[in-house]
């Protein structure tokens, strides 16, 4: 399997290596099916490129055996394609780094020319606070045992290239016979998963990136932002955190009945066993580095004292240790920290109380352990080592913690209401609670929030439902208890509609011991979830008036007067389209930013970004800097997903480009984003604009969404209802209780159709509309302008002109034609204008002669991956033909939302479609 296209170019280097594993994997194919497979992928290739009629034709009559071999041998290719990619564009960053510095140097760069006072810079160190938040929504197509050996693959070529800088060009035998090899061992690797991960093994798959981020990329980023600070005049403490992680697996209850408060408990056990460990080892690296004799220089009455403590109270430091290291005070102290490590180890696993001074519970008494022996370095001559590595391992251990991501908890809105309800029919008080009004509602609970009676007791009688939501509040303390407050700090309210829907969440935690408004108790902060287009736009309403009652003013002053607030992209993409999902975020941050300000309060706010473009996805630098002024004070959440994940944080030097170029975007808003970038008559012309294109925009996405026939034509068009045997996710692919319309489907299985099969209707539907409306209004040298100058219109149309890109229509038609029933071809036809027109008008603005000229690699890449996407495609739609026909999807549509079955029950048909869907996903870079 060869890559066929010109060898020249800035992208020569790429181009080689994935020709030379392109070579390797037909050698694989030969040698393990056969050479008749690796003949027919050729045979294949050239005839889709040549004759898209006879390709169709020769996969349409392709026995199933042969067709799943086909599928693998194209998914693997791409499986190469994207990991060499990854690995040239670690290199070319590292080149890049090189001649201009990393992102925080231009950052830097930035912030000295425009001459920001040192005090002011200090301020913005203090507050900076970036966290990604990795969830299990299942967009990961690959299998961890796909993905390791990938790794594997980047790691030889890495281990390659570098070997050639230092030892000049080598023989590439031996690295071809292990290239070989691994390739070998990915074709004998089932890419499908046999059955659907539980939450247990969603967790364990995140703290797989997250223990090679403590390893690698999170020290170096940090270190490196100490030392940007400290050339921009600012000393920052190694106690600080600007970089935390967070998780929603194990806590995000929103519709995963998998998620129980034992689940919630295994998972925060899971999570300290993996932090336990990488706390250990960094102490053993201390160990061997830190062997200061008390012989040669002094050491502070305070370590002295604090060893004296702990030798005392840790029987279990071994005789040898204390003999040997007895004129080592540094490393004894260490040897006393991992014991302590191993009772802590021991207390969790038995669900023994903590003792002081023998275990840890949570991190900040590490850290102190860990300050006095930096304090008594740096007071002894050991000033670098207390600068240097000493500093360098707080600072990590700060980050992680020992619980290595700070666990959110997520449920409905509607959850909490159905638990209330019960608890007031019990107390004969609002019996029915359901009934009221929102105002109603929102008078109660904030009167129930001031008062001091209890609403439930222990016998209080629940159903099972209300049970679970109710019991999640005692695991949250329990946990804090045993595990220390870090481990759980936010409880987001999804689907969040009105005021009266925070304050449920406060009282059921109120009534579990985690909130005392009267002694200005709150161990957990809430935070409204605005998904919708209505909510987002009334998201500054709702905040004032939840900030204007004085019993939850009270809360959010126990919790630092710091409101977090979360934007949610996918589900207001897919109520109302792109354009209009993506104005109503920007405005309702500026909206929110303004309220808060009012009450005094720091606003977090959280973007819950999927990994495509519609599902609020697109490069995260850009993304930040788009954000209007002074809604980043340095505080920023953002979730991670999916085959995001593993883009972004499989390699060690990406992962590092990733966490700076977000921290260094941060910082730089929050220090050069205070005011608006434009005055304010040109912002509201702008924003009038923005109105014009949203409003037409809108009524263009709901005449398609509202189409009676749409559902119909979405299901027959697109390979959907196979999500669920994907097995990629323990959450259902469909809220409960719902049809087989498209309102009860979640966001990610409707960019999943649409995507599979290059309609990719969400990432620009509604756009060519919007546009021409504003054209047609005397707008088009204003669209001019802000595509000039308005950061937010210029990523958003950079965004859109991506999936234009990805969209082919051509290969939509063939799953049209011969999926979907003559009568409602219609709106495949409403679906090709728009994207003509949408086409045409971004075009316009950008005057460019066509899409991604200013990006040719780009376009260049996608070019040759849509010489092997064709064949998945065609092979695609001839398997779900004979998949209909023969019944079996019916079965599929009818297990798949919850359902646990392994895939196809063993139909080879069914595999063989499934490997189709997993091939194109990893084509096209993204699942849903």
């Amino acid at each position: 399997m060869t890559d066929h296209h010109h060898p020249d170019g800035p992208d020569a280097a790429l181009r080689a290596d994935i020709r030379r594993l392109g070579t390797l994997l037909g050698q694989t194919l030969a040698r393990q099916e056969g050479p008749p497979l690796l003949d027919l992928v050729e045979e294949i290739r050239a005839l889709v490129r040549t004759d898209a009629e006879a390709a169709a034709a020769r996969l349409g009559a392709m026995d199933i055996a042969t067709g799943t071999k086909l599928a693998r041998a194209f998914s693997t290719y791409f499986h190469l394609a994207n990991i060499t990619e990854q690995v040239h564009r670690a290199r070319d960053l590292r080149r890049q780094r090189a001649v201009n510095g990393g992102w925080l140097d231009q950052a830097a760069t930035l912030i000295a020319e425009r001459a920001v006072p040192a005090d002011e810079i200090a301020e913005s160190a203090r507050r900076l606070a970036v966290r990604p938040v990795f969830t299990a929504h299942p967009t990961e197509a690959a299998r961890r045992s796909i993905l390791t050996k990938l790794r594997a693959i980047a790691d030889e070529l890495d281990a390659e290239a570098s070997a050639a800088i230092l030892y000049g060009a080598a023989d590439e035998g031996p690295a071809n016979r292990r290239l070989a090899e691994l390739l070998d061992l990915l074709w004998q690797t089932d890419e499908l998963r046999l059955d659907r991960p539980d939450p247990t093994d969603e967790a364990r798959n995140a703290i797989y990136y997250l223990r090679d981020l403590y390893a690698e990329a999170a020290p170096q980023v940090l270190d490196n932002l100490a030392d940007t600070l400290r050339g921009l005049g600012v000393e920052t403490p190694p106690t600080a955190r600007p970089l935390t992680f967070g998780t929603w697996i194990g806590g995000d209850r929103d519709g995963n009945p998998f998620v129980t408060p034992q689940v919630t408990r295994e998972v925060l056990h899971i999570q300290h066993e993996h932090g336990l460990s990488a706390t250990e080892r960094a102490m053993e690296a201390l160990i061997k580095e830190v062997s200061v004799s008390r012989r040669l220089r002094g050491v502070s009455l305070d370590l002295s004292a604090s060893l004296a403590k702990d030798l005392d109270a840790l029987p279990e430091v071994a005789d040898r240790f204390r003999r040997t290291n007895a004129e080592e005070p540094y490393r004894l102290k260490a040897r006393c920290v991992l014991a302590k490590l191993a009772n802590t180890r021991r207390r969790l696993r038995q669900g023994t109380a903590h003792t002081p001074g023998r275990d840890y519970r949570g991190t900040a008494e590490l850290i102190a352990d860990l300050e006095l022996m930096r304090a008594s370095l740096a007071r002894n001559s050991g000033q670098l080592t207390a600068m240097g590595r000493l500093a360098s391992v707080i600072r990590t251990i700060s980050s992680f913690g020992l619980h290595l991501a700070t666990m959110d908890i997520r449920e409905h809105a509607e959850a909490h209401h159905a638990v209330l309800a019960q608890f007031y029919q019990q107390v004969g008080e609002a019996t029915d609670y359901t009934g009221l009004s929102r105002t109603e509602r929102t008078k109660l609970l904030s009167e129930e929030l001031t008062g001091r009676r209890p609403l439930a007791a222990m016998a209080t009688p629940l159903s099972e439902a209300a049970r679970k939501t109710f019991d999640v509040f005692a695991a949250v303390r329990e946990a804090q208890d045993r595990f220390g407050d870090e481990v759980i700090e936010s409880y987001v309210i999804s689907m969040t509609l009105g005021v009266d829907d925070v304050l449920a969440a406060v009282v059921l935690a109120r009534e579990a011991g985690l909130v005392d408004v009267h002694s200005g108790r709150a161990r957990i902060g809430f935070v409204p979830l605005l998904e919708t287009p209505a909510e987002l736009n009334a998201g500054g309403e709702i905040l004032d008036e939840l900030l204007s009652l004085p019993a939850y003013r009270a809360v959010v002053a126990a919790r630092g007067d710091v409101q977090e607030v979360m934007l949610g992209y996918s589900d207001s993409n897919k109520e109302a389209g792109i354009t209009t999902s993506q104005w109503s975020i920007h405005r309702a941050q500026r909206a929110l930013r303004d309220i808060a300000a009012r009450h005094g309060v720091r606003l977090r706010l959280f973007h819950g970004r999927g990994g495509t473009v519609g599902r609020g996805g697109g490069p995260t630098h850009e993304a930040i800097l788009a954000q209007p002024y002074g809604t980043l004070d340095g505080a920023i959440k953002v979730t991670e997903q999916g085959e995001v994940i593993s883009d972004k944080y499989t390699l060690p030097s990406l992962a590092r480009e990733n966490l700076e170029l977000t921290i260094a975007a941060v910082l730089q808003s929050a220090l050069l984003h205070t005011a608006p970038r434009q005055p304010a008559e040109q912002l509201e012309r702008w924003d009038a604009a923005m109105d014009t294109v949203s409003d037409a925009a809108y009524r263009a996405y709901r005449a398609l969404v509202e189409n009676p026939d749409l559902a119909a034509y979405f299901w027959a068009a697109t390979p959907t209802e196979l999500l669920g045997a994907l097995n990629i996710g323990s959450r259902p692919a469909k809220r409960p209780n719902t049809g087989a319309g498209l309102s009860g489907l979640r966001a990610i299985p409707w960019v999943f159709g649409w995507t599979q099969t290059r309609q990719i209707v969400p990432g620009w539907f509604g756009v060519g509309t919007g546009l021409a409306a504003a054209r047609a209004a005397g707008l088009g040298d204003i669209l001019a302008e802000m595509h000039r100058s308005w950061h937010f219109f210029r990523t958003f149309l950079s965004n859109v002109e991506m999936m234009l890109t990805k969209t082919d229509l051509t290969i939509a038609q063939r799953y049209v034609e011969t999926l979907v029933p003559e009568n409602l071809h219609p709106i495949f036809d409403t679906i090709s204008a728009e994207y003509e027109l949408t086409k045409r008008e971004v075009l316009a603005i950008t005057a460019s002669p066509a899409l991604l000229e200013n990006s040719p690699v780009l376009q260049r890449t996608l070019a040759v991956r849509d010489t092997y996407l064709r064949p998945l495609h065609h092979l695609q739609v001839a398997l779900l033909r004979q998949y209909r026909e023969s019944g079996l999807a019916g079965r599929a549509v009818a297990t798949a939302p919850g359902g646990r079955r392994a895939p196809g029950d063993g139909t080879a048909l069914e595999r063989a479609l499934l490997t189709t869907v997993n091939g194109i996903a990893a084509g096209m870079r993204n699942t849903g």
